[in-house]
């Protein structure tokens, strides 16, 4: 088995993992009990220094499954775009989770405060979702052969950055825009982006 697949398979399963972690913390939350990592764990069927490598306490944790709750999966957000034409499709996604975070600016603005008080320095896996960069992928994925594979990868992490709570804060918080003006200068930024790639071809 090659390198790549390797990677690719452990990459994988550390994404069940997570997404495992999340689902059941989600259940927990909703029933309105408290509750601390070692809850999960029992749950989840997880060993708690499992779960302590992707989330370092409970406050983060039930931030982010408490967004997740909102949040449309990757397959679900590929299944509304596949038919469009690549460049509307990366636009609709980045209007997606930009409508998404304006939508619940003030949780995911304390989730991100909450993260920002980790030091992450230490950590093997990513204390942060990644769902935008993996539904930019799975939207791409039919051009991939098709892109320098340094463009491919550009694009990837640029779409992401022009997207998201992150990016909305920038806007509003920075450069003075209010909500609508945010996600227009933003997807300008995108559009432009992505016509130079695409035209290209």
């Amino acid at each position: 088995m090659s390198n790549i697949s390797l990677e690719t398979g452990r990459s994988n399963q550390k994404q069940k993992t997570r997404r495992k972690i999340l689902d059941t913390t989600k259940e927990l939350l909703q029933q309105g009990k408290s509750l601390n990592l070692e809850d999960v764990a029992k749950a989840s069927g997880i060993s708690r220094a499992t779960i302590y490598r992707y989330f370092s306490n409970i406050d983060i944790l039930c931030s982010e499954a408490g967004l997740d709750i909102y949040t449309h999966s990757t397959q679900a957000i590929y299944q509304k775009t596949k038919e469009l034409p690549i460049i509307e499709r990366i636009l609709y996604i980045q209007n997606y989770f930009n409508d998404l975070a304006l939508n619940n600016e003030p949780a995911f603005r304390k989730y991100l405060s909450i993260y920002l008080k980790e030091d992450v320095s230490n950590k093997k896996e990513s204390l942060r979702g990644s769902r935008r960069t993996a539904s930019l992928k799975l939207a791409l994925n039919p051009y991939k052969n098709e892109l320098d594979v340094t463009v491919y990868n550009n694009l990837i992490d640029v779409a992401t950055f022009l997207m998201g709570i992150e990016s909305i804060i920038a806007c509003k918080d920075v450069c003075n825009l209010n909500n609508e003006e945010a996600k227009k200068t933003l997807a300008w930024g995108l559009k432009n982006i992505l016509e130079t790639i695409f035209k290209k071809k």
